[in-house]
Parts: structure tokens; C-alpha cells; sequence
């Protein structure tokens, strides 16, 4: 159980949809510069995140987290989004949208085995080759006549909306499902 009482409707599932809010508030007071935090390109890992340390002749010097200094483009830095945003639910709403932040994010969701993000209007999952405990009649109800913004993303959620304006506007809704698969 997540601790959170707001969460406590999704039973057993909850820790899979939410950070525990403990950990929400302990992001909000990490420290963070935004002058200096950056992911750096990096052929063998993608992005790292760095410690900008300077800019100079289009070229900028990063030091990552080991302690090597890594010596690129300008235009192969870019800012990070301060620790709040971390594991953030939506997309949309950090503050430096960017293919490292996304991805970033998209990593630590799934490493705390949050598979559902949303990304503005589109709920993106990740496919965690694992049985989660996120699909069952407790989670079904959780979601149930709450909007989009009342509960964590989930496939569930957008669903039931549909539902639900489907009953209110007697409009068609239309959910379009697609996926990528890695080789």
C-alpha cells in the first residue's frame, strides 16, 4: 500500500500507479541547479546527466556522474528538469520537454514499475514484461467516474472517460492504440 490515503482505492495496485507521496515532497525540497544540470549525449548510454561546468567556442564540458569530464557540441546538452519532475505522471507538464527528459522519465517510471505516463492528451506505456498487479476489479473501480486529473495514469482511466463523455455528450469516442515494438 502507497501510504496515501487519496490512493488507498486501488488496494495492492497503488504503488505500482503513484509515488508514495513522501517521496513526491522529498523531490520537491532536493537540491538543484538550473544552471548547471544538463543531460550530455553520450554514444554508449544515449544521455547521462551532467554538471555543466562550461561553454565556450560551441563546444560545452559536462562532468557526469562518475567524475570524467566529457567534451561536446553545444547543441548535444540539454537542461534538466529539476528533481520534482522526476517520475512526473504528465509529460506535458515539465518545465524542459526534450528526447532525454521524456526518455529519462519514461526510465524511471519503469524502473519503480510505473508503466502508465501520460504525455499531454496520449497515455504511454511501457511494457514491463511482467505480471503487475494493475488490471484487476479493485484498479477497474478505483478509476471509476473520477476524470483524467483525480488518479494516476493508466489505460483504465482513459477508458473510462470515454465512457463517461460518451454518456454525457451521446457523442462517439474513439481511442487510438499503437505500439512499437523494440528489436
Amino acid at each position: 500500500m502507497s501510504g496515501d490515503p487519496e490512493m488507498e482505492c486501488f488496494g495492492p495496485a497503488a504503488i505500482y500507479l503513484r509515488k508514495p507521496e513522501r517521496e513526491r515532497i522529498e523531490a520537491q525540497n532536493t537540491p538543484f541547479d538550473a544552471k548547471t544540470a544538463y543531460f550530455v549525449t553520450e554514444p554508449a548510454e544515449m544521455y547521462l546527466k551532467g554538471k555543466l561546468l562550461k561553454k565556450e567556442g560551441g563546444k560545452a564540458t559536462v562532468e557526469i556522474s562518475s567524475g570524467k569530464t566529457l567534451t561536446v557540441k553545444e547543441d548535444e546538452i540539454f537542461p534538466m528538469n529539476p528533481p520534482k519532475f522526476d517520475k512526473i505522471e504528465d509529460m506535458a507538464m515539465m518545465t524542459h520537454l526534450s528526447e532525454p527528459s521524456v526518455l529519462y522519465n519514461l526510465k524511471e517510471r519503469y524502473a519503480a514499475w510505473m508503466i502508465y505516463t501520460y504525455s499531454g492528451l496520449f497515455c504511454v506505456t511501457v511494457n514491463p514484461y511482467k505480471w503487475l498487479p494493475v488490471y484487476d476489479s479493485v484498479v477497474v473501480s478505483g478509476y471509476r467516474g473520477k476524470k483524467r486529473i483525480e488518479a494516476p495514469p493508466h489505460i483504465f482511466s482513459i477508458s473510462d472517460n470515454a465512457y463517461q463523455f460518451m454518456l454525457q455528450d451521446r457523442e462517439n469516442q474513439s481511442i487510438l492504440i499503437t505500439w512499437r515494438k523494440e528489436d
